[in-house]
């Protein structure tokens, strides 16, 4: 077990370091950072920030000296950055489980490994891989890049031969040809593996997408529980046969006939997870310290019911949102990212809206997030 005042190092410096930082920080732990990004909300608040990439031997050696025990924030990381450090410290995951994660291709054939049912799919690693996807599945597909895609990026609909040739091209890289499919949902299921196996669970969130990025998450679920249920033992199935420790975050398809189909996985905490900061017992980030220490899990109840919802910079167009609207809320608890520069569909902050009913909350967040917006001005 690693005790507070150890340090604890993180790789990647965006929003869920910077959680990770903040609850370290309040268990008595150090913290240190590694990111290649001068923008780093995480590193603006770490004991320390090392800015270089992940492949810089000296870097990576100072990193190692200064921490006690390293985990990641970003799945994207280089495997062999994993590999280097844990000659010299304790990394929770492993390299091998974020080499899984990080690659789509690899990903669906670990958990068809499994028995672990997904959205039927095609491997294309070339152009004429093409052809045996539109053979295979019904379009319109939904050709996604194996590697280096997120909310949403990376991502094309495709109807025919036509469109997959260009989509293909344009994407430049090898892919997995998903069949689009009427969905009734989408749950999340995020777990803590300890290093001696044990799971411990959160409650399943259920999402909600716009254009691919993450726009709510609602807790309670509206799913049936045996669904749940059997979402928590696949997530839980997975985490074993990777060996993994650590936080671990699932997300499953429901469809109109009810089967559940797993999406994807990352192998750290999760967007839909930070309505645990505000709602439940612990959080998904004092779940990570944990792990990271090799110390027991933490309570995960569910504290009350909350409805998270993300801010993406689009709500910045016309200048700072209105907080005012949001700060008058007393059940509204708001977080913001620190970044310094707004972009269209970055995440720059988010907010909990905590009450008795979850579909009444639901409203009430929708309608708190049209109001954040101001107009943007005409000239006349």
């Amino acid at each position: 077990m690693l005790l507070p005042g150890a340090t604890l190092g993180v790789l990647g410096g965006g929003q869920l370091g910077r959680m990770f930082v903040a609850a370290a920080r309040t268990m008595g732990y150090r913290s240190a950072v590694f990111d290649p990004d001068d923008d780093s909300p995480a590193g603006a608040v770490a004991d320390l920030h090392l800015h270089a990439d992940y492949a810089d031997e000296r870097a990576l050696a100072r990193f190692a000296r200064a921490c006690d025990a390293i985990t990641t924030e970003f799945e994207n990381v280089p495997a062999a950055t994993l590999e280097r450090l844990c000659r010299d410290v304790p990394v929770r995951p492993t390299a091998a489980a974020l080499a899984v994660a990080q690659d789509r291709i690899a990903e669906k054939n670990f958990l068809r490994s499994l028995g672990i049912a997904t959205v039927p799919y095609a491997e294309v690693r070339a152009a004429h891989d093409l052809e045996d996807a539109l053979r295979r599945l019904t379009p319109p597909l939904i050709l996604k890049r194996a590697r280096w895609g997120y909310d949403g990026k990376g991502q094309r609909e495709v109807r025919d031969a036509h469109e997959a040739r260009r989509a293909f091209a344009a994407v430049g890289c090898a892919c997995v040809a998903e069949q689009r499919l009427d969905l009734d949902a989408e749950i999340s299921v995020i777990l803590a593996r300890a290093a001696d196996g044990r799971c411990t669970f959160f409650p399943v969130a259920e999402n909600l997408h716009r254009d691919g990025i993450l726009h709510a998450t609602s807790v309670p679920a509206s799913v049936p529980r045996a669904l749940q249920d059997e979402a928590c033992a696949q997530a839980a199935r997975a985490a074993e046969a990777l060996g993994y420790c650590g936080v671990l975050a699932f997300e499953f398809f429901i469809t109109g006939a009810g089967e559940l189909l797993a999406n994807e996985f990352a192998p750290r905490p999760h967007n839909s997870g930070h309505y645990t900061l505000d709602a439940c017992a612990a959080s998904q980030f004092d779940q990570q310290v944990r792990m990271t220490c090799a110390l027991a899990a933490a309570d995960t109840r569910l504290l009350t019911p909350v409805v998270m919802v993300n801010l993406l910079g689009d709500l910045w167009g016309a200048g700072e949102p209105a907080w005012d609207v949001l700060l008058r809320e007393p059940h509204a608890r708001l977080h913001l990212y620190g970044k310094r520069r707004a972009r269209r569909g970055r995440k720059m902050g988010h907010f909990c809206l905590l009450g008795d009913d979850v579909a009444a909350l639901r409203a009430q967040a929708c309608d708190l997030h049209r109001r954040l917006a101001r107009p943007t001005s005409r000239k006349t």
